[in-house]
């Protein structure tokens, strides 16, 4: 079957509200691509004025985290309630980042994606290796072991609906980038992954993102891939150059 890509920015901790107003209108002009789901992932200060600064175009806001409860003594936290209220789409859980300096566990994404599964929030679960692991061949072990958690109790209707972004640690901001090889295998072994959880229709059906230095210039080589779905951008989401990414297939 023929998947819908979708590009999505992950801004991480950039943009005050007035600078994310701004680059909103210098990319609208850009990202006006009928093929593509475009999204920009914003921090928690943005959401509002970002989903306002978007309305009437094809972009939808996802957050950066969101917490498993629905509200309460959770200082700081936010909830999918009010994600949804403020007029949020997708939510990214388990960014590596999130794992690694905040001690996420696969355990705590897991609540989280089935909490926003409970909202009508689309997670996009992110999974990716260290260079050690890599180095050490347990790259598909990790990754499989991350996936096949954070879809416990997951059913295969909502597994379709979801996102899985491949990141490589290893390639995140450091301008290193998987080859398209590299990228291919790792998101051939997701879909499998989920094949083998669900079943055929499921992984035919969920979008499996490649993150990890994606940008203009490699972009068109990594999103004809057959399981690559579309890309979770970084450094180059604050750019013009996001919208050349978006408009691969012009």
């Amino acid at each position: 079957m023929a998947r819908r890509k979708i590009i999505a920015g992950n801004w991480k901790m950039n943009m005050t509200p007035s600078e994310a107003l701004a680059l909103v209108e210098t990319l609208k002009p850009l990202v006006n691509n009928d093929d593509v789901d475009v999204v920009y992932g914003v921090p928690a200060i943005d959401i509002v004025p970002v989903v306002e600064a978007v309305k009437g175009t094809n972009v939808k806001v996802a957050a950066e985290n969101m917490y498993f409860e629905e509200k309460g003594a959770y200082t700081g936290e936010i909830s999918p309630a009010m994600l949804v209220d403020a007029g949020v789409s997708y939510v990214i859980l388990g960014h590596s980042e999130r794992r690694g300096y905040f001690y996420e566990t696969s355990e705590d994404i897991n609540k989280k994606i089935l909490k926003a599964f409970e909202h009508g929030l689309t997670p996009i679960m992110c999974c990716g290796e260290s260079l050690e692991q890599r180095e050490q061949g347990i790259t598909m072990e990790w990754i499989r072991q991350q996936v096949k958690v954070g879809f416990q109790g997951v059913t295969a209707d909502q597994a379709k609906t979801a996102v899985i972004a491949y990141e490589p640690i290893w390639a995140i901001g450091t301008g290193k980038t998987a080859t398209a090889d590299q990228a291919e295998e790792v998101c051939k072994g997701i879909r499998d992954c989920i094949a083998e959880m669900y079943d055929e229709a499921t992984a035919d059906a969920i979008r499996i993102q490649y993150g990890g230095s994606m940008k203009a210039s490699n972009c068109k080589e990594l999103l004809a891939k057959p399981d690559i779905d579309g890309g979770l951008i970084g450094g180059a989401s604050l750019k013009a150059e996001f919208g050349e990414i978006v408009n691969y297939n012009k």
